[in-house]
This record gives C-alpha cells, sequence and structure tokens, in this order.
C-alpha cells in the first residue's frame, strides 16, 4: 500500500485526542497470597477509584476507594493473608477488613486523624505493623512513626524519633522486624537506612541495630527469604544491587552496573523475590530498560519477557506475577510459570490498541551533553500506516522531560505519545541528568543543578537528533507538566534553540513551590537547587518568573483554576509578561482541575489546542474538526 504524503502535523490518526482521554485503566499493588494473586484495578468510569480484584472478583465494591495518602503520593494501601484482605480508603484513611465472602468492615476508629501504609500481617500476635502518619497536629508537617494496629483497632507505637519510615517487614518466624528510615532534608534516593530489631513476647522491639546506609547510600526493599535471611537494596556501589545480611556479614549477591531497586516515591514497591532459600527472581534495568532474571549462587540468567519495562513483581515457589509493557504493549498484569514458562496475561491496561501500523517503536539513544557528559533518551519517529512526510521534509520535534524530577522515562507504550507521533511529529523523551535507572553518579547530577541539567540535556538532544538529520531543526518544540514545566520554560528563557513550547501548570517560581510543599518534600530543594544559605540568591536566578525579559518564543499555557501545588498566578504572570512584551501566547484555563488534569474534556481540550497551536506557530494547514484557539500577537501567515 502507497502512502499519502502530507505535511507533518495533519495527518489523520485513529489515536484521537478522545481515546487518550479515555486513558488506561491503573494497574498497581500485586499480592501474591498462596497461588492466589490479587492488584488493584483504576476505574475510569468511576471517578477514577481504585479497587481490588483477585480470585474471588471484586473484594471492594464502591464507593470504597483502595489508596493511601502518607507522603502524599502514597502506596502499599493493601495486603491480603491466609484469604484476609486488609486496605486503606481513600475518603477517610481508615483501615478495613475483607473476609472471604464478607463485606469490608472497619479495624480503625471513625474520625481519627491518622494515615496507613506498607502494612504487613503480624497473625500471631493479630495485629498489623504499618508506617503510620499522625496528622492530629494539623498543618504540613504530620509526626511519622512505625505502629502497630490490633485486629481489635488498637493502635501501638513500635518505632518513632525519624522523619520517614517505609516497609516495616517481619521475619518468617515472626521473631523480628526490619524497617527503613530518613530524616530531613535527604529524600529516601539521598540517604537512608535499615534498621533490625527482636520483636519481644509483648510485641514490643528490642536490640535495634542498624544493618545498612546512611546520609550517602539509599537502601530499598528489605525482603526475607523463606529461611529467615534479611536481603535489601542498595546504592552504596553506586547502582541499586541486591544485598544479604546474615550473621551480623553484609554481601552483595550480583555486584553490576544495574539498578535492581528504584526511588522510594511510593510504598510497597518490589522488583525481587524467592523461589527458595536460595534462588531469587528479579528485575532490574540497563541503558533504560528492564529484564527478568533468575539469581543463584551469584549468577544472573534471564528469563525472555516481550517486556522492556518491569514496575513491580511477586514471587513464590513456582510463578512469577509482575506489572509490565513495552513499546507496543501497554502496561498489563502477567502471570509467568518458572516451571513451564506458560505466559498468562490477566489484566491490560488499554483493552483495544490501536493497530501496530500506526504505533511509533523507540530508539534508545545516547547523546554528547553538556561539560562531557552523555544523556539518554527514547526516541520516537513519526509512524502512520497511511501517511509519511512530503518529499524533501523532515518532522518537527517535540522534547519531554519527565517529571519528579528524580524519576525515569520509560518506553512501555503511552497513547499520549502515539497522538504525536501518528499525526507526523518526532517526539524525544529524555533521561536527562538526574533520572534514576543509570546509577548513582548520573543521579546525582541533578544535585544542586535542576533547571539547568535537565534543560542542558533537553537541548542537546534536540540538537543531536538536527544534526543527524533526523528533525527539523527549525521545528523544535519542548514541552512539560509540574516540574517539566521548569524543565520547558527554563529551556525558553534560558536557550534559543526551541521554536515554542506548551507548559502544562507549570513550575515558575521556585520560593512559591517551597511554601506549598509537603513534608515529605519541604527539603527537596535543597538537593535540587541549594542550601538555604544559598537559597534565595539560587532560586531568583534559576526561576523562570523573574527572567520573563528572556522569553522570545511562542508559548501556550495551560492551567487548572483550582491548583494548589502551582496555583494559577505562576501560570497568569508568565503570560501577562509575554502579552506585554508582544511574544505569541495562548491561555487556556479549565475550571474543576487542579495539579492534573482528570476529566476527560479536559484532556481532549487541551490535546487538540497544543496541536492546533504548534500547527499555527508552524504555519501547517489545521484540519477541520480541531477547535479555534486565540494566540494573542501571533503574526499572520
Amino acid at each position: 500500500m502507497t502512502k499519502q504524503q502530507a505535511p507533518c502535523g495533519t495527518w489523520t490518526s485513529p489515536i484521537t485526542a478522545s481515546s487518550v482521554a479515555a486513558g488506561a485503566t491503573p494497574l498497581a499493588s500485586l499480592v501474591l497470597d498462596g497461588a492466589d494473586l490479587y492488584w488493584l484495578e483504576g476505574r475510569a468510569s468511576e471517578a477514577g477509584r481504585s479497587t481490588l480484584v483477585g480470585s474471588r472478583g471484586e473484594l471492594t465494591p464502591a464507593p470504597f476507594n483502595v489508596r493511601s495518602k502518607v507522603h502524599e503520593y502514597g502506596g502499599g494501601a493493601v495486603t491480603v493473608a491466609d484469604g484476609v484482605a486488609w486496605f486503606s480508603n481513600h475518603a477517610d484513611s481508615r483501615l478495613y477488613r475483607v473476609e472471604p465472602g464478607a463485606q469490608p468492615a472497619p479495624v480503625t476508629a471513625e474520625d481519627n486523624k491518622q494515615r496507613y501504609a506498607d502494612f504487613v500481617v503480624d497473625a500471631q500476635r493479630r495485629r498489623l505493623v504499618a508506617v503510620r502518619e499522625d496528622h492530629s497536629a494539623g498543618g504540613h508537617y504530620p509526626e511519622n512513626t512505625i505502629a502497630a494496629i490490633g485486629f481489635d483497632g488498637v493502635e501501638t507505637v513500635l518505632v518513632d524519633g525519624n522523619d520517614f519510615y517505609a516497609a516495616p517487614r517481619i521475619s518468617p518466624d515472626g521473631r523480628h522486624l526490619a524497617w527503613l528510615c530518613w530524616d530531613h532534608p535527604r529524600m529516601p534516593w539521598e540517604g537512608s537506612e535499615l534498621w533490625l530489631a527482636d520483636i519481644m513476647d509483648d510485641g514490643t522491639l528490642a536490640n535495634g541495630r542498624l544493618v545498612a546506609g546512611g546520609p550517602q547510600e539509599s537502601v530499598c526493599q528489605p525482603e526475607w527469604s523463606p529461611g529467615g535471611v534479611l536481603h535489601f537494596v542498595s546504592d552504596r556501589s553506586g547502582w541499586w544491587n541486591l544485598y544479604r545480611f546474615e550473621h551480623g556479614v553484609v554481601g552483595a549477591l550480583c555486584p553490576r552496573e544495574a539498578e535492581f531497586g528504584g526511588p522510594l516515591w511510593t510504598f510497597g514497591g518490589s522488583l525481587y523475590g524467592f523461589t527458595s532459600d536460595e534462588a531469587i527472581v528479579c528485575a532490574y534495568i540497563e541503558g533504560g530498560v528492564s529484564k527478568l532474571a533468575r539469581l543463584r549462587n551469584g549468577q544472573l540468567t534471564e528469563v525472555p519477557t516481550p517486556y522492556e519495562e518491569i514496575r513491580e513483581l511477586r514471587v513464590n515457589a513456582h510463578t512469577v506475577a509482575l506489572l509490565g509493557g513495552a513499546p507496543t504493549v501497554a502496561l498489563e498484569l502477567a502471570r509467568i510459570d518458572l516451571d513451564g514458562g506458560r505466559h498468562e496475561v490477566l489484566a491490560r491496561s488499554i483493552a483495544q490498541l490501536p493497530d501496530v501500523g500506526y504505533l511509533s517503536v523507540p530508539r534508545s539513544i545516547s547523546y554528547p551533553s553538556a561539560n562531557g557528559r552523555s544523556a539518554y533518551a527514547f526516541h520516537y519517529p513519526p509512524t502512520n500506516a497511511d501517511f509519511a512526510p512530503q518529499h524533501g521534509e523532515l518532522p518537527p520535534l517535540i522534547v519531554i522531560g519527565h517529571g519528579g524530577p528524580t524519576g525515569m522515562a520509560a518506553s512501555t507504550l503511552k497513547l499520549a505519545t502515539q497522538f504525536w507521533t501518528s499525526r507526523g511529529f518526532a517526539v524525544l523523551d529524555v533521561n536527562y541528568g538526574g533520572s534514576t535507572g543509570f546509577g548513582r553518579a548520573y543521579r546525582d547530577l541533578l544535585k544542586g543543578q535542576w533547571g539547568v541539567v535537565d534543560v542542558e540535556d533537553c537541548v542537546a538532544g534536540a540538537r543531536y537528533l538536527a544534526e543527524q538529520g533526523l528533525v527539523d531543526s527549525e521545528r523544535l518544540l519542548v514541552r512539560g507538566s509540574s516540574a517539566g514545566g521548569l524543565t520547558t520554560l527554563s529551556a525558553l528563557a534560558f536557550h534559543d534553540l526551541f521554536k515554542a513550547g506548551a507548559c502544562y501548570y507549570g513550575v515558575s517560581d521556585l520560593a512559591g513551590l517551597d511554601a506549598d510543599s509537603h513534608k515529605f518534600e519541604s527539603h527537596y530543594n535543597q538537593y535540587l537547587i541549594a542550601p538555604p544559605e544559598r537559597a534565595e540568591q539560587v532560586y531568583r536566578e534559576r526561576s523562570p518568573i523573574h527572567h520573563t525579559d528572556k522569553l522570545k518564543r511562542p508559548m501556550i499555557f495551560f492551567q487548572g483554576l483550582d491548583d494548589m501545588v502551582v496555583p494559577p498566578q505562576q501560570s497568569e504572570t508568565m503570560v501577562e509578561a509575554l502579552r506585554a512584551r508582544r511574544v505569541p501566547v495562548a491561555y487556556i484555563t479549565l475550571e474543576g482541575e487542579g495539579h492534573g488534569f482528570r476529566k476527560a474534556e479536559s484532556v481532549v481540550t487541551t490535546l487538540e489546542s497544543e496541536l492546533v497551536f504548534y500547527l499555527r506557530v508552524f504555519h501547517i494547514p489545521v484540519p477541520a474538526g480541531l477547535p479555534a484557539v486565540e494566540i494573542e500577537n501571533l503574526p499572520a501567515a
């Protein structure tokens, strides 16, 4: 079939804004209880609530919403033991219990001010052990502890004194408790500690001792082997690798320049588990791509899968359950028989995928950036089964910097990316310096350099593709949301490469971000920007809101009017500055939206308006059916 030649950006595509808005069904929080598998599934048709499903069907009917708000980002909101499920309900933050065949019943008191996450069942003492966040005092700084919650609802603090806790894990014999903790000003990926204590006959703890970690070592994912040996992941070598603590000695299991863990933004994540005392199944990241493997006696043997991203896995003697995705595979839940190799997909985040002819398959690239370093990204070429560029035409490029900013771009299929590539745009999804998945040294490139290194790597990536003759150097775009909005604004203010940009509820005022921050991230900018004694000066140097005179390129801003994280005033100040300087600008506000757009109509409006904005800026004919967008100060073609 001969493809029709048409200007890039005008191609018709079955991947519509409406199909993007319909979204994917979130899948998360896998739990293996013996041979039974449970997971959380989002319900877009029910205001996005999360429900627990498994072998018994749905266990948490509406209006229950299985979600924790500890650290605001949550995670670790459910566990199942011997067929009994325990979960945190989002609306009231109470813990509930679900017996087989019964409705959820509350465990904790009504109208208390506690939140719970990352809980494990201590069956012999008839209690849960959990991370607890006490909001009784009000304000932004709750008290975090590890607490025991009896099956009768009585609560007892087991561990306190640190700013944050995570991952309480009870040994198989019930005699020991391990946990993670860390303190301000560090985030857990900067420095955290693994502790171990004995559980006494009365349920209290004794003989607490530090196992690993410190101010410059990040520890995550403590787990016990079936035989009672404590394992964990540490970046003491410069990479998040697997270790074992036995007879008072820490030993590395498989030294490798690969990441067997990730940043602790949410609770309950796991990338390894045990098939026996001596055998582990694990996922690890090399070069931005995940692999599944067996680990035994220091030997790592890859297990073939169709996935290039593995977000979570759970293991028993014969089975691994995982959440995985790939460039043509949206995130899905799979169960793999380790003995026979049988691969069964139990749930898909997107039920109906577009034909593969409309899907752009990215390639992982590295390229030179500032100061002699290399950066990494996924390059998506424009792809459409029916269309090709006009003769001699190079596609426009959209550069995306991920959020976090401590995070990682992955290659799992995202319809929001394919919306652009199927219309003739190239996309570069950048893992700039500071991203996870590439070792501690790469992650620390962003230390004190947010708004600099991330921007340099986005600029260098666009320039690299243009020099390779893969994209049009005169049609380079940059877009981002929230933290990525800072990257976008800084790229346009402090560099002269990009021709236009889109900013979704972006950070433009770092001082304002500090003022609005919650406890978990309240000192994050000390790592990303500067210590307190230098903050005022550096914040002013880095905040685009103080450099609006340098913004010369057309921009479109999208802002939720109910946003309490990045208030509308930040976007409005930027827009007014561009108006005053006669720079082309569009500003679209959305009623009833906060920090992140959740309504389907909002997603449709923003995607289609952004597309129209780019087409008009580059004087590309706007296809029929798209909305009119007011762009002030835009010269006629």
